[in-house]
């Protein structure tokens, strides 16, 4: 059947670009994200048109215990296994408020999201790996998980638990041969991104990052290719910065 990648936060985005560009290295896919049925029906139908490879969409709330659930099942039934696993969901708070500030509704919408969800998601796709005895699983973090943002303190704290994460299943899937990987994105041109875009257009004029320019989903897609192909194979449990430089402290 061919090998299947499963990728949260599928449909669009850097999401849409690991898709994209993992469709045109020959992986089957389980696309998950929130997005209604059809269109992610028609994500699916335009990438297995254009690469002829396997593709289907999974609605999928990664905040939910049944959905997670449901969706793992279904994916194995599906594809008969999971040969690798790409955490990409997150949010963004809806509201970025000084920690002054911030609600404890924001804080556990925020975290069941990219720290909770994508754990407890890891944590099913795992089970099916270490029965396998083999697979790769790659969580999208971000450089928020070291550099502190004071208005959206949620989200840096839910980055940096992704990081310790990554360690963790690291360290508890060695011995089945799984290999786990952080991709930490820089400043991501995405919807994420789009109300900012003014501001990081100045930060990088102004020397932000050394190359001078914003990062794109088919950066950290080519990462996550990368890694799936076992180009740094004696390396579980690092991580990729993905960031134009931007975390070299310099004077």
């Amino acid at each position: 059947m061919g090998k299947c990648a499963v990728i949260t936060g599928a449909s669009r985005g850097i999401g849409a670009g690991i898709a994209e560009k993992l469709a045109s290295e020959n992986w089957n896919l389980a696309l998950c994200a929130r997005q209604d049925a059809e269109t992610g029906k028609a994500q699916c139908a335009k990438l297995k048109e254009k690469y002829g490879v396997d593709a289907d969409y999974f609605r999928c709330d990664i905040s939910s215990d049944s959905d997670r659930e449901n969706t793992i099942s279904s994916i194995i039934e599906r594809f008969g296994s999971i040969d690798a696993l790409i955490n990409n969901a997150g949010v963004a708070p809806k509201v970025r408020a000084d920690i002054l500030e911030m609600t404890g509704e924001s804080f556990d919408f925020v975290m069941n999201i990219n720290l909770r969800g994508s754990f407890f998601f890891t944590q099913l796709a795992a089970r099916q790996m270490a029965a396998q005895r083999s697979g790769t699983i790659i969580n999208i973090g971000s450089c928020s998980a070291t550099v502190a943002s004071i208005n959206r303190g949620e989200y840096c704290m839910s980055k940096a638990g992704v990081g310790m994460a990554t360690k963790l299943w690291a360290v508890r899937m060695a011995e089945f041969g799984v290999n786990v990987y952080e991709i930490r994105p820089g400043i991501i041109e995405t919807d994420m991104t789009s109300g900012v875009k003014e501001k990081y257009d100045n930060l990088i004029a102004g020397g932000l990052t050394l190359q001078p320019r914003w990062g794109y989903p088919e950066d950290i897609a080519k990462a996550v290719a990368s890694l799936l192909r076992g180009d740094l194979a004696y390396s579980t449990g690092q991580v990729i910065n993905i960031d134009g430089g931007m975390n070299i402290g310099k004077l």
